[in-house]
């Protein structure tokens, strides 16, 4: 059987434990906050990238994985006689993919996977390709496999504030500054790899999560039950608590598996971010 190895960027939102238990091997990206510079999913996480921001009132930036990383991490693998298979955060939201897969040709014997997705989506991804390995198919089924079952997620976030899209450019300060001040939390949803504004929803976050949630998987019959994610961002417990019993009120999902966003996908979104992500069929 072909020896193959799932790698994927620190954007996929996964846990530790998760990681571990699908062998998983993690790229970092790195974050910048001021003058000091983190690397994503080793010496910093979500919450310490919310709080050293607000306390240094900077907005943090990311940047991508350069092409000799990819290949460092890559090529003692190919030597080792493995394929490696690479899922990446979006190219339509980050150079990670193009880095990735000029990587993947020096070092051959590699593939570079756009997931056409972020956080927990490319986490799904990632996922599947190692149950596909471990399957017994080959490498080039599991990225043909994978390009097919990218078109089937089904990503989206809601957002409790837009000053961190605002600040980063992704979103213009008149549409934040009227978001904040009607109460309003946009669903933001990942559509062919790009981000765009969904229904807007109107309350404090204990409204709106239900209503949310419900949008999403109330009363539909094309939803994938083996596994969903919810993933957010630093928030107070009662309301993942109770995103996640909506949740399990909707669908009989096999597996509901709570993620926090990494300090990459937290530059982004801020504090009080959920999202639930999942395949539909």
């Amino acid at each position: 059987m072909e020896k193959i190895k799932v790698f994927c960027d620190s954007t996929a939102d996964l846990s530790a434990e998760i990681y571990e238990k699908y062998d998983i091997k993690v790229v970092p990206l790195h974050v910048t906050i001021g003058d000091d510079e983190y690397t994503d999913t080793v010496d910093i996480d979500g919450e310490k990238l919310i709080k050293l921001s607000s306390e240094k009132d900077v907005l943090p930036k990311t940047s991508a994985v350069p092409i000799v990383t990819y290949i460092e991490l890559f090529k003692p693998y190919v030597d080792d006689g493995y394929t490696v298979i690479h899922i990446s955060l979006s190219s339509k939201l980050s150079s990670c993919f193009q880095n990735a897969t000029l990587a993947a040709a020096e070092v051959g014997n590699a593939y570079a996977v756009d997931s056409y997705n972020l956080s927990t989506g490319t986490g799904h991804l990632a996922i599947s390709a190692v149950e596909l390995a471990r399957e017994g198919k080959s490498a080039e089924e599991i990225v043909s496999a994978l390009n097919e079952m990218k078109t089937r997620l089904d990503v989206s976030f809601v957002i409790n504030k837009l000053d961190n899209l605002r600040k980063g450019g992704r979103c213009s300060a008149l549409a934040a500054l009227g978001a904040n001040l009607l109460n309003l939390k946009p669903c933001i949803e990942v559509k062919e790899g790009a981000m765009g504004v969904g229904k807007k929803f109107r309350g404090n976050l204990n409204k709106v999560l239900p209503q949310y949630i419900a949008a999403k998987l109330a009363d539909r019959d094309d939803v994938q039950l083996n596994r969903i994610f919810v993933t957010h961002s630093p928030m107070d417990r009662e309301l993942v608590e109770l995103a996640i019993n909506e949740v399990k009120k909707l669908q009989p999902f096999v597996e509901v598996i709570e993620t926090n966003a990494g300090a990459t996908i937290c530059t982004h979104c801020g504090a009080g971010t959920l999202g639930v992500l999942f395949f539909k069929k």
